[in-house]
């Protein structure tokens, strides 16, 4: 049976989500209200890491000048642990597209034009 957490908004209001099962065991049935788990961080500051973390990555790849940047990764919220960004074995899998037109290469190389 699926968990569940709420999570405080900074405007007000709150965000209900499933957990996974904890050890705590199973809820008696009328006790719902007790098995929600209240986390102390509002929903914007658990995700600010994420929002940082994005920043960053897009402030480098700016660094080689396409038109158009686009990232994209998975995050997961967990009751635990916060905004996981999500991967595998060690690795988290991105995923980077990024954009040149064919119009003023040497004002983004820095090469003199032709001709």
């Amino acid at each position: 049976m699926q968990e569940l957490a709420r999570m405080p908004l900074e405007g007000g209001g709150t965000i209900l989500f499933e957990t996974a099962p904890g050890a705590d065991g199973p809820v008696k049935i009328g006790r719902v209200a007790e098995a929600i788990q209240e986390l102390p961080q509002t929903l914007q500051a658990t995700l600010a890491p994420v929002r940082e973390t994005a920043r960053t990555v897009l402030h480098e790849l700016r660094q080689a000048g396409p038109e158009e940047v686009e990232v994209e990764f998975g995050v997961n919220l967990s009751a635990k642990a916060g905004a996981v960004i999500t991967g595998g074995e060690g690795a988290v899998h991105m995923k980077v597209r990024m954009k040149w037109s064919n119009t003023e290469p040497a004002a983004r190389t820095g090469e003199e034009p032709q001709g």
